[in-house]
């Protein structure tokens, strides 16, 4: 029992010490890792400006907050070494361009490269565009990586798994997002895709007893609908007179259906001779649908076509203004002409 006495307060004593020497300790690390948190959580020091951080394929936690360190935004990086590795993050960063905005914590940003949460670019490819349009403002765009740069429209067409398909009209009128090394083949391949499935859906909804043996022959009239006006309360009633024209066999003389044909020849002047020129877009001197589209038809373009306006009305004319003047008669077309082309 005296053993068991004299080794109890030594006991107490030992644990007074280590409790002496544990307390200190265990203050410090609290104020470490409250100090740890605090450097990562507090925004980064930006300006008002938002700044792109590329990281490379194959870069390391430390390579990122070497990065952040060097734009002078982050002042210890080990910091964010320390408290990406706590979470787990180390192994997850994702190569990319990434977007740095105002008001971002250091470690918001490493959640955002480890979900690669990328920073996005955009294109438009803009109604009406012909595929030589689009394909010039696909090869300018900075963000994509060019594969496709020299080769002539077929050849794109092949590399993209459509040989022998003729390229215009293709490809769906939209702004499209994507992150930077995007190839131009996958870009257009997103875009082929995109107007494939909108005709398809369209034509299994089209209105009945319309003109067009393929949805194919839809894309070619609503081409020619896109390029005829501007105004989307016109689009059905210029469908309506095409298919009509299309119905009792007449010709659709359609004035950028000769446009097209003419290509480069066009200067801005469309001339009789060139109405009389025989040509397969000249649709003054040939019934039917030209062999191709003119242009990339957006939404409204094709929805029209597949859901054109009824009425009377076989003829258009242009204002001057961007609208056009309906005829059902050719008494009242060409007094429409008069009023409206032949005005001096």
């Amino acid at each position: 029992m005296e053993g068991r006495t004299e080794r109890g307060p030594a006991v107490r004593r030992l644990a007074g010490a280590l409790l002496a020497l544990l307390l200190p300790a265990a203050v410090v690390l609290g104020l470490a890792a409250a100090d740890l948190w605090r450097q990562v959580h507090r925004p980064l020091a930006l300006g008002a400006r938002p700044v792109v951080v590329e990281l490379p394929r194959g870069s390391s936690l430390q390579d990122l907050a070497g990065r952040l360190q060097a734009l002078g935004v982050l002042e210890r990086p080990r910091a964010l070494v320390w408290w990406g590795r706590w979470r787990g993050l180390a192994g997850r960063l994702q190569a990319g361009e990434y977007l740095l905005r105002p008001g971002t914590s250091a470690a918001a940003f490493l959640e955002q490269v480890a979900a690669g949460r990328v920073r996005l670019h955009r294109l438009t490819l803009v109604e009406g565009w012909t595929f030589a349009q689009a394909l010039a403002a696909v090869e300018a765009h900075p963000a994509l990586r060019h594969t496709l740069r020299g080769l002539p429209p077929e050849a794109v067409m092949a590399r993209l798994g459509h040989p022998g398909q003729h390229p215009e009209g293709r490809f769906l009128p939209d702004t499209y997002r994507f992150p930077k090394g995007t190839t131009d083949l996958a870009f257009l391949e997103r875009a082929y895709r995109a107007m494939e499935r909108f005709l398809a859906r369209a034509w299994a909804e089209r209105a009945p007893g319309l003109p067009y043996r393929s949805p194919y022959e839809a894309l070619i009239l609503a081409s020619i609908v896109e390029k005829e006006t501007a105004l989307p309360a016109e689009r059905p009633l210029v469908a309506g007179v095409l298919v009509r024209r299309l119905q009792r066999g007449m010709r659709l003389q359609a004035d950028p259906t000769v446009i097209y044909g003419l290509g480069a020849r066009f200067d801005g002047d469309l001339r009789r001779r060139d109405l009389l020129r025989d040509g397969p877009y000249n649709t003054y001197r040939r019934k039917g649908l030209p062999p191709t589209p003119i242009a990339l038809p957006g939404r409204a373009a094709i929805l029209a076509a597949l859901h054109p306006a009824p009425g009377e009305a076989l003829y258009y004319v242009a204002r001057g203004d961007g609208s056009h003047v309906f005829s059902a008669t050719l008494a009242e077309h060409r007094a429409a002409v008069r009023r409206y082309q032949l005005r001096t």
